[in-house]
This record gives structure tokens, sequence and C-alpha cells, in this order.
């Protein structure tokens, strides 16, 4: 979930994101790198979008920051669409991190998804802001996948695991180190459809509010 600003003088649509990262595994330094690593991948297509015949440079700014105790009455009450809160530990149910719907503000994340490779985190963001997987799960000969393919799907051999495994087999679906996020994955966003009040400002998702309790093994 977010909050845009839009911008008219500087010519910027800025998307603004702050998460709270609260759990046995979460430390200062990983929200600081999560909150980095989204941040320079939504940011690296240098994309824009037209809203009412002006184009605007797409920005997004994004803050992590550690709360291990965090109060579970922080998430349910909080009305600030900028904030997002996820549980970060060492185990999750189903060994995978996710959020709690497309637009919600709210989840869990496992560690090791985290540290395996940085588009980690900057998928699971674009759920948070509205975007689902593709539909289709073949993209070979589309070059560079975007963000928001998911871990299974068939792609050009130097996206493998193994570039040489026989594509569905064994090593040869889509390394998620290799996902990006592109002009098209902005543009898939609808921005140029949010509703602006009076301050040029919009929000992006919806509150889910949950707070989640540690996973046991």
């Amino acid at each position: 979930m977010g909050e845009a600003e839009l911008n008219t003088a500087a010519g910027e649509l800025v998307i603004r994101s702050i998460f709270y990262f609260y759990g046995e595994a979460t430390t200062p330094e990983l929200a600081t790198q999560i909150a980095a690593d989204i941040q320079t991948h939504w940011n690296e297509p240098r994309a824009h979008v037209i809203i009412r015949k002006k184009s605007y440079t797409v920005r997004f700014e994004i803050a992590g920051y550690s709360d291990p105790a965090l109060n579970p009455e922080k998430v349910w009450y909080n009305d600030n669409p900028r904030l997002n809160f996820f549980r970060l530990e060492t185990f999750a149910a189903g060994n995978i991190s996710f959020v709690d719907g497309l637009g919600s503000n709210t989840g869990y994340f496992l560690i090791d998804n985290l540290v395996q490779t940085s588009t980690t985190a900057a998928h699971e963001y674009g759920h948070t802001i509205g975007l689902g997987h593709p539909h289709i799960l073949d993209i070979r000969g589309n070059k560079e996948p975007g963000i928001m393919y998911p871990r299974g799907n068939i792609c050009d051999p130097e996206f493998q695991y193994w570039p040489h495994a026989r594509p569905g087999e064994h090593g040869g679906f889509l390394d998620p180190k290799y996902r990006r996020v592109l002009a098209s994955d902005i543009e898939a966003l609808k921005l140029h459809k949010l509703d602006f009040d009076e301050g040029g400002f919009a929000k992006l998702g919806e509150f889910s509010s949950l707070y989640h309790q540690k996973h046991e093994a």
C-alpha cells in the first residue's frame, strides 16, 4: 500500500510507502536493506505517466523500520495509507512469503526468501499496490521477465536456474534474481486512474490491517 502525490511543479508522481517489520528476525539493518531493494527495483524503469494531458516522472520513496515487539493496535487502527506491516521470521507455514491480498498493507515475510534474492521484496511490494501474477506463465521469447512473474514460470534459458536444463524440468524454471520492474509493470498500476484529492494525494491499495502471530513449526 502507498500514497501517491502529484507534484505538478516538479513534474513528478511520487509514491511513498513505509514498512514496519516485526517479529523475531527483524533488525534495523535488514529493514533498511529491504526498503532500499524495493525502492531501487521500482525506480529502475524511470517510467512516465500521462495525467490530465501532462507527463509525470514516476518515483518511489520507500522506507523501512524495525519494531520487533510491534503493538497489534498500531496495525489494527492505522489509517495512514503509507504504512505497511509485515512479520519477519525464519519460519513460515508453506515456506513462502505472502501478502494478505492484492492491494493490502499487511503480510508475512520468510527471511530466507528475502536473503535469496533482492527481487522478492520488490515482487511482494507489487502485490501491496495492487498487482497480481500474470496469467501467462510461459514467457519464452519475451526477453527479461517482469517483477510480478512467480518462481514457477517457464522462461528463456538465460533466465532459468540452470541455463542448460529443459524448460519445465528441474532447474528449468525462472530464477527470481532475473526479474526486473519494467515500464509495463508501472503501466499495469493504472496510475492515471487514481482519485487525487485537492491537495494532489491519492491512495494505492486498501487497509487489510491484519496482525500476524508467529507461525510454529
